[in-house]
């Protein structure tokens, strides 16, 4: 039996289809499948083996406001970035990029709708 000395984040998403959330957030972020729990939830790990866990979730309920937690991948190259996750299966919520700060994003959401934000730091 593992041991954790402290609490191990572990990131949570609902998700109706738990194949069809592995194939994407499998792509988008470089993990693998590592099993878990049974029926109602599938684990994702990072391939290199250092992350956070992210941790899927079957259930009926249907997202219906915005995302109060959500994840964000930082590039250097916002539209090439923004391609991929959409080639993934991912859906771009902003038409134009929005920019803050010399910080430049969008905002995308996976196949069940939890929202992403792809985000690209100053040049400086």
């Amino acid at each position: 039996m593992q041991r954790y000395s402290h609490g191990e984040l572990i990131v949570v998403l609902d998700t109706s289809d738990l194949d069809r959330a592995a194939d994407f957030w499998t792509t988008v972020l470089g993990y693998h499948r590592d099993g878990y729990g049974g029926g109602a939830y599938l684990s994702l790990v990072p391939s290199g083996g250092q992350g956070v866990e992210l941790l899927l979730q079957r259930t009926g309920d249907q997202k219906s406001d915005k995302n109060r937690v959500h994840l964000d991948l930082r590039t250097e190259d916002l539209d090439g970035e923004v391609a991929r996750v959409e080639a993934a299966g991912g859906v771009r919520l902003t038409s134009e990029a929005i920019v803050e700060h010399g910080w430049r994003w969008h905002v995308l959401a996976d196949p069940d709708g939890n929202e992403l934000c792809v985000l690209q730091p100053p040049s400086s």
